[in-house]
């Protein structure tokens, strides 16, 4: 949940006549959730945003959940490649369940020809390397490494991206995104103990209000498919909106991490909160002041979350032999915590410039058969260096 915004010509007063220029209506939209309890937005188009020229035949696209032993995993990184050719194409789902997907996404094309709408589920989309804009109903945001970037459900929208590499972190989630709920008063402004504030949320600031008639494809993800929906307006004909409803930007870099003279446990570093799962962020702080202070982790068992941790800057001192880029997964009803050796070795630390983002799931998340092929065999025991590793194949995962 944002704050209120503003932007562009709205009429003094909602659901009252407001005209253009030629003495015909503006459309008035109401977009929300909840019904008509959740937060929503009021949006004044050009023309009829109900008006369809066509309509083309769905695509599949649904992830395929796999069937592995339980155990922690480790999911190397891709090296760079591109891992398809535009946004939707480049999407690689690697994690799932019914509250969430998690994903990857290095897209080779600069620029989306078409548009996109999720009809089902709001999107955080971290963007690990990589600069541009996000082109929405709501106006331009411009955007740079270490943002997250939230969309809510049902909002049309494009990317455009700089010259340079872009991967992108993709969370899915079936219910609202918000702010940590402790964070906030009652009124929904976040508090002074909060670890960032209002001033931190970056809006759309510019309305693009594109009036070119021609065929526009909006892209609507729904159910398994997406729907090919045609226009002969762009969506992006706005000339005013306002409300609580609307994407946003939020650097990492922005997050305040809170310390302690003892080792902190990780809602501390929580960042947004759903229905099913947590995102948190580990930021550059500094470490236990307590004179006995043990800055590593200790070891803790997963009674009701699976913890999935995504490397994005820096050396995790609990860990090793973890590529940045890298996802590793502690499911819930295994205990974990540190790799051997690296307890002692954080004794007396300082300061730590680790970078990375986890997402915390109250219920069991699926690999997916595309992640298989990234399984590192290893890492299950990766905690005993007397056990030669006895992994299974990612093939031999599937049955």
């Amino acid at each position: 949940m944002a704050y209120y915004h503003r932007l562009g010509d709205i009429p003094r007063k909602r659901h009252t006549q407001f005209r253009q220029p030629d003495g015909s209506l503006y459309h008035e939209q109401l977009v929300g959730t909840l019904g008509f309890s959740g937060v929503s937005s009021l949006l004044y188009h050009r023309h009829a945003p109900t008006r369809i020229t066509r309509i083309g035949e769905p695509v599949p696209y649904e992830p395929v959940k796999s069937d592995v032993p339980l155990a922690p995993y480790h999911i190397r990184p891709f090296k760079g490649e591109a891992t398809g050719e535009d946004y939707l194409s480049a999407r690689k789902t690697l994690l799932m369940n019914k509250d969430c997907t998690i994903s990857i996404c290095l897209p080779r094309e600069r620029e989306m020809t078409y548009f996109y709408k999720n009809a089902l589920a709001d999107e955080i989309v971290f963007i690990h390397e990589g600069s541009g804009e996000l082109h929405s109903q709501m106006g331009r945001l411009e955007v740079e490494a270490g943002d997250y970037v939230v969309i809510p459900r049902t909002i049309i929208h494009q990317w455009k991206w700089s010259e340079g590499p872009v991967r992108l972190l993709i969370t899915e989630s079936f219910s609202p995104v918000e702010t940590v709920r402790r964070y906030r008063n009652h009124f929904g402004q976040l508090l002074e103990h909060s670890p960032y504030c209002e001033r931190d949320i970056r809006p759309p600031h510019e309305l693009l209000q594109e009036d070119q008639p021609g065929e526009y494809l909006v892209q609507i993800k729904k159910e398994g498919f997406l729907h090919q929906y045609y226009y002969d307006f762009s969506p992006l004909d706005v000339v005013g909106w306002d409300g609580y409803f609307y994407p946003y930007a939020f650097s990492i870099h922005d997050f305040e991490p809170i310390t302690g003279r003892i080792h902190q446990p990780p809602p501390v570093h929580q960042t947004f909160e759903t229905q099913g799962f947590v995102v948190c962020s580990f930021v550059p702080r500094l470490f236990d002041y307590h004179p006995l202070a043990i800055p590593a982790p200790y070891n803790h068992s997963n009674v009701d979350s699976d913890e999935i941790l995504y490397y994005v800057a820096g050396n995790f001192m609990s860990r090793k032999g973890i590529d940045i880029a890298s996802f590793t997964i502690h499911p819930s009803g295994l205990p974990h915590g540190p790799h051997p050796g690296t307890v002692e070795a954080s004794i007396g630390k300082k300061e730590t410039h680790e970078l990375a983002v986890m997402i915390d799931t109250f219920k069991p998340l699926y690999l997916t058969v595309e992640a298989l092929d990234l399984v590192d065999q290893n890492y299950p025991m990766s905690w005993n260096p007397d056990v030669a590793p006895q992994a299974p194949r990612p093939a031999d995962m599937m049955d």
